[in-house]
């Protein structure tokens, strides 16, 4: 049973950065998928692949595998610079603009 353990990246839809400071511990899937040939669903017996479990920090996840026996590889994140104006969005309505309001 192998598992990945990583620091999920935040969505693309929003810009803040709730829910990425929590490392996760995913396992990998045991056997390849079926597809069933009435439905056309996808389905599987492995049951390991639903589980996913969050640590605090990389260090917890990693001793929680050691512990149990698990063979983990861990993937470290890409962190990206933030995107901060100099005076932000109140700027578009404040009265010393320096610019003209073009649209």
């Amino acid at each position: 049973m192998r598992a990945r353990i990583y620091q999920p990246a935040r969505n693309v839809m929003q810009s803040g950065t709730a829910k990425t400071k929590a490392w996760v511990l995913d396992f990998a899937p045991a056997e390849a998928r079926d597809i069933d040939p009435l439905m056309g669903w996808t389905s599987s017996g492995d049951t390991q692949t639903q589980v996913r479990l969050s640590f605090d920090s990389c260090e917890s996840a990693v001793a929680y595998a050691k512990e149990n026996g698990i063979s983990y590889s861990v993937a470290q994140p890409n962190k990206r610079q933030p995107n901060v104006r100099a005076r932000g969005y109140g700027e578009n309505f404040s009265t010393d603009r320096r610019f003209a309001w073009t649209h």
